[in-house]
């Protein structure tokens, strides 16, 4: 991994003020974790590979959205047009491509050794199968349960992301990309989850471009905008994180399903630009990485309990079809009651939320059981589960979007001449 220091003050931290912050607290969260991964002792060797990897970003990201500041007539600008077309129709699609442009694609078009296509597809079958269930967990366990740590919120706060008006089409557009890694297909090259993490990976190069240039992103504080940590953090809330919730939920997941839905998402994280040194073949592994990744964390800042606020406030603005305010003040409920069983009351209290009875749980439970421990037993009934699955979808996706467009947000276009990255220096972390 190549750690991309700032120079300058900066230059002389070995990590972020946040690095490791708030490690009694967060080894009092991450009580269930230690236990899940088996973690006898600290790796203290892990921890500071965290925090250096605080201060590295996605460089091959970062090469390709350099040159797309370059004026309008440079042989070597990389056009956002140049960029889509690439990506939907292959490099050969664009005449006399850019450099910077050819050399991204190489790279990901050349899919790793260890990829088995046959195994991916299980796990997306597996991830798809999950249904609801899945759903929420992303949401409260993996989205709102990460808003308890500073660095990630705080920049989506800044960005604009997941608050105000907007926010629950910014959980529909987490999910279609979800939906889509999982979909029959969907990480082959032509595929759309293919397609949409690669998009996802650029606009996090352009999001660290802006942020890392436009003087409003304290670096000192936390580390680059889109690190190699928090990214690397955040994958881990899509695989081991989503299985730990299932079985929390009551879905019992087998050990063929959970390899197969790692192997999915190791993939993604590929694509995405994860260090290919923290991504894993199992829970166990991803488990006690992200138990680590834990204590590498700060504490909550007022961001996290702002981004709550409004996924939990947005439940009541949904678009529904009928009894809108009923069923807002509904689903508004049943989500405070999951966020109690999944995150307690101290998560609770981080994130400036009421605390209320998991009432909401217990029926859940149950038909995961009876779903994972008996219908999903035949191929008639797992062939019942994956349409009621698929309809769960399409339900919370209409929810979310209404009558626009089901779409991730549009790159924006780097305009040539913006503001020019600060000197950096390189170092390498081991």
């Amino acid at each position: 991994m190549v750690a991309a220091a700032v120079s300058g003050d900066a230059a002389s931290l070995r990590y972020p003020r946040r690095f490791h912050s708030a490690r009694q607290r967060n080894e009092r969260l991450a009580r269930l974790l230690r236990l899940v991964a088996r973690v006898e002792t600290v790796d203290e060797g892990l921890l500071d590979r965290l925090g250096r990897g605080m201060f590295a970003r996605d460089e091959l990201g970062a090469q390709l959205v350099a040159p797309m500041r370059r004026a309008p007539d440079d042989p070597q600008r990389v056009a956002m047009t140049q960029f889509k077309a690439a990506l939907a129709e292959g490099i050969e699609a664009v005449p006399d491509a850019p450099s910077a442009l050819r050399q991204f694609f190489a790279v990901i078009d050349d899919v790793p050794d260890w990829v088995d296509f046959d195994l991916l597809e299980q796990g997306a079958r597996a991830f798809r199968r999950f249904g609801r269930s899945r759903d929420d967990v992303l949401l409260q366990l993996s989205l709102i349960g990460g808003y308890r740590f500073a660095g990630p919120a705080d920049l989506l706060v800044q960005t604009g992301g997941l608050t105000g008006s907007g926010a629950m089409r910014r959980l529909g557009q987490t999910q279609l990309w979800a939906d889509a890694v999982s979909a029959p297909g969907g990480m082959r090259r032509d595929g759309e989850g293919f397609r949409l993490t690669v998009h996802v990976r650029v606009m996090h190069a352009l999001v660290n471009h802006q942020f890392e240039t436009n003087g409003r992103w304290d670096i000192h504080q936390h580390g680059l905008p889109i690190n190699q940590s928090d990214q690397a953090g955040t994958l881990g809330l899509f695989n081991s994180t989503v299985l730990i919730g299932m079985r929390m939920l009551g879905r019992i997941v087998a050990k063929a399903e959970s390899l197969a839905v790692m192997h999915l998402w190791k993939y993604v994280g590929w694509l995405m630009g994860v260090d290919e040194n923290w991504l894993f073949d199992t829970e166990r592994e991803q488990n006690f990485f992200n138990y680590h990744v834990l204590l590498a964390q700060a504490g909550a800042t007022p961001a996290g309990a702002d981004l709550a606020a409004a996924l939990v406030d947005g439940q009541l603005t949904q678009h529904y079809e009928h009894l809108s305010r009923v069923r807002g003040h509904y689903a508004r409920l049943r989500l405070l009651s999951m966020l109690r069983y999944f995150l307690g009351k101290e998560g609770l209290g981080d994130l400036n939320l009421p605390v209320t009875p998991a009432w909401a749980v217990p029926p859940i439970i149950v038909a995961n059981l009876l779903e994972s421990g008996l219908i999903a037993r035949t191929d008639l009934g797992r062939r019942y589960l994956d349409r009621a699955a698929d309809r769960s979808s399409q339900r919370l996706l209409k929810l979310r979007f209404g009558k626009a467009a089901a779409e991730i947000g549009a790159l924006p276009n780097l305009h040539p001449g913006a503001c020019p990255r600060r000197p950096i220096q390189r170092d390498r972390v081991t």
